[in-house]
């Protein structure tokens, strides 16, 4: 049986600031990220099956990425807790504000990767996270793949 990619799209708002950075991203501001979510699988062939026919349920690929990524980075701020922006991150959880510290340098590129991280452990065994596109503006965006993780590849099977 053949291998299908399936694709998923999801948005959500993240601000973040990018502590020692010689450019205006060095100041606390916000996307509108593009998260492109594919996996890859071969479809179910068991016709005694609800999901007969699907590599995933896209409700089922929607809870994972939901769970971990979305509703944990929407309309939260990520700081490196590595770096004085940690005062401010305290100062912000102290007026209620969702704050998420992390233990990288918060670029599209660093959050790609931890994203592949958290989606990859969530996916059953028979799935395989393929690609991951995040887009933080209109013209620009970082790719994760797969085939390109040589050293430490985060897929099952």
């Amino acid at each position: 049986m053949s291998r299908i990619r399936i694709t998923k799209q999801f948005s959500f708002e993240t601000g973040h600031a990018l502590y020692g950075y010689d450019g205006k991203c060095k100041n606390v501001h916000g996307h509108s990220y593009k998260l492109s979510v594919t996996v890859i699988g071969t479809p179910i062939t068991d016709k005694a099956n609800v999901k007969y026919g699907m590599v995933i349920d896209f409700g089922d690929l929607k809870k994972i990425v939901k769970s971990e990524v979305v509703d944990v980075f929407d309309h939260a701020t990520v700081f490196n807790r590595n770096t004085p922006h940690i005062e401010l991150a305290k100062e912000l959880e102290n007026r209620d504000h969702s704050v998420i510290l992390v233990d990288y340098q918060p670029t599209s590129e660093n959050m790609v990767v931890d994203f592949a991280e958290k989606i990859s452990s969530r996916l059953p065994a028979h799935i395989s996270l393929f690609s991951l596109k995040l887009q933080e503006t209109d013209t620009s965006f970082a790719e994760w793949f797969a085939g390109d993780q040589v050293d430490n590849p985060t897929p099952k099977g």
